[in-house]
């Protein structure tokens, strides 16, 4: 079904129209990963932002055209479950940043660090490392041709409510200053936010949540 545009909508598969891309979101598997197939309008080349944890959701991507990268966000067991068949299966060159490298099931074609582009079709994607929920955790940002308001892939280290988890206050305090200077400095309100787990979301209401927290 189209998407309709409000930050809650999205169900188990729904798709949204980009001026330069068409986006399925699907939640995936027991531990609720979403998992996201971004699709060039003009080439109809796919890419895939995490290779998540469902047998089915690997079936129904190997049987698809065109899937020419996996984009692992970060390296947690969930989110790269099934990297190692859609790899075989397909032939797609997976994407991952080094610090995470080792996390996963095989051992990423390309390996990216922050302001690096990988592009589905003929569209191209910045990379964003916002360390702190792993070493390597990353971001993919599209900005439509259009102007348009940005669309930011941002894995566990932003989720609708704020950041995702972490296991040291090192950590906490480098995820949130990450978060500060590569997204809540630089992109604006309206950027779309498409997170590893839960509701999309907004970068003007994580910006205003994340305030809220550090003042208390």
């Amino acid at each position: 079904m189209p998407y309709s545009g409000d930050v809650d909508a999205y169900g188990p598969a729904d798709f949204r129209l980009l001026p330069d891309l068409l986006v399925a979101k699907l939640g995936l598997g027991p531990s609720g990963v979403n998992g996201y197939v971004l699709r060039c309008l003009r080439t109809e080349q796919q890419l895939l932002v995490d290779a998540a944890d469902d047998p089915l959701f690997v079936a129904a991507i190997t049987s698809s055209r065109g899937l020419e990268t996996i984009v692992s966000t970060h390296g947690h067991a969930a989110h790269v479950h099934a990297l190692a068949e859609l790899a075989e299966t397909t032939h797609a060159v997976t994407v991952a940043h080094a610090s995470d490298a080792d996390a996963l099931p095989v051992p990423p074609v390309r390996v990216v660090g922050d302001g690096d582009v990988v592009t589905v079709g003929e569209v191209p994607l910045t990379v964003i490392h916002l360390p702190g929920h792993s070493p390597g955790s990353i971001a993919l940002l599209h900005q439509p041709s259009d102007g348009s308001a940005p669309h930011l892939f941002s894995g566990d280290a932003l989720l609708q409510g704020g950041t995702g988890t972490t296991t040291t206050v090192e950590d906490d305090a480098r995820l949130r200053d990450a978060l500060r200077r590569r997204v809540f400095d630089v992109l604006p309100d309206d950027t779309w936010i498409y997170p590893g787990h839960g509701p999309d979301t907004t970068v003007g209401s994580e910006r205003a949540r994340l305030l809220a927290t550090a003042s208390r």
